[in-house]
């Protein structure tokens, strides 16, 4: 049974940084992809960034490039985001979510209901 939990969520200041952790478990193999998905207050939920296991192929929605990055450990037990130069407009509850994938492309970014497995939340808020 695949479980993810997240961590590092927290109240900082505009132009701080915040390292938020997926931690994974139940995965037999590595051919998975976890993204990282933002909802925030009036808006639609948007996936922030993505990371495929096997290889570490990894990418980042515009909205926060040149700021978040995201990567795993050698493990590939646990999955980070690191969120730079904080804005308000990062303000959400960030929550990774797993879903099973052949290749890195098919880590493209997915709507969140093609994620089979998914994390509790962490509350993200910049002032």
């Amino acid at each position: 049974h695949v479980q993810l939990v997240e961590s590092g969520g927290g109240s900082v200041q505009e132009g701080q940084s915040l390292k938020l952790s997926c931690a994974i478990s139940g995965y037999a193999t590595s051919h998975y992809c976890i993204a990282w998905f933002r909802l925030s207050s009036g808006k639609e939920r948007e996936e922030v960034a993505h990371i495929y296991a096997r290889n570490g192929r990894s990418d980042v929605a515009d909205s926060v490039k040149g700021r978040f990055t995201v990567s795993q450990d050698d493990a590939k037990y646990t999955v980070f985001l690191q969120m730079n130069n904080l804005k308000p407009e990062d303000t959400g509850v960030y929550t990774c979510a797993a879903r099973s994938a052949a290749n890195a492309e098919s880590c493209l970014y997915l709507p969140w209901t093609r994620f089979a497995y998914r994390g509790q939340g962490t509350q993200v808020t910049v002032s």
